[in-house]
């Protein structure tokens, strides 16, 4: 039986406004097996967005299924779903989503700091993943001194810092230029061939051809491809 970190069956989210029901996803099946690095593809309004987050554990399905890493999304706790965010999934954004007024590495520490790691630990374990992302000799630099493409690496240590079970990432080269867009793609295929789990959600198929998988969704309704 196949390892799967994403299990989603019959997954339903509505939406209540103003006394009519928004159908935001229907009845979504989906399987994310560990190590895979799948895109989800869609236009604005798709879904996309509401299913993200209900993988990374910010928002609930009003119906359906939902595990993830073999545990029940409905059992856990608000504190349990809270330390399920930091210690299991890495997310990524669009707009990094960096502390302006902490270093590269301390930006890269937070995770950790949540998660009680020891100062020494900390930032031994920040400086070997900022190596990984080749960022090593920019540790000391602030937000506003590093580029859009090393910002967004940073952003990817912070992410893997905890040792996720997925990599979440939201239109990661949304706020990059198409070369450096290409870098951070490439740095993603590099960390999936490790063995990373990578869900990426995107509006462009050109971005999702990186991938290894892709699912269509559209009005709620998830397609492969």
């Amino acid at each position: 039986m196949p390892d799967n970190v994403v299990n989603m069956t019959k997954l339903v989210k509505n939406y209540y406004i103003e006394e009519q029901v928004v159908e935001a996803l229907r009845e979504v099946d989906l399987t994310v097996e560990r190590g895979e690095f799948l895109a989800v593809l869609g236009p604005s309004g798709s879904g996309k967005s509401t299913l993200m987050n209900i993988i990374g554990c910010l928002d609930t399905p009003t119906l359906g299924e939902y595990y993830l890493a073999g545990r029940r999304i409905a059992d856990q706790s608000e504190g349990e779903m809270a330390e399920i965010r930091n210690r299991e999934i890495g997310f990524i954004f669009q707009s990094f989503h960096l502390l302006k007024r902490q270093t590269a590495l301390k930006n890269v520490e937070l995770p950790m700091i949540y998660a009680g790691v020891r100062p020494k630990a900390r930032r031994e374990r920040a400086l070997t993943i900022l190596d990984q992302v080749g960022l090593s000799d920019r540790a000391h630099h602030y937000p506003n001194q590093l580029s859009g493409g090393q910002q967004q690496r940073v952003a990817i240590a912070r992410a893997l810092i905890n040792d996720p079970a997925i990599l979440l990432a939201d239109e990661p080269t949304g706020s990059l230029d198409q070369k450096t867009g290409q870098q951070v793609l490439s740095l993603f295929q590099d960390i999936n061939s490790q063995g990373r789990t990578i869900i990426m959600i995107t509006h462009d198929p050109n971005i999702a051809r990186h991938a290894k998988r892709t699912v269509h969704i559209i009005d709620g309704i998830i397609t492969e491809e």
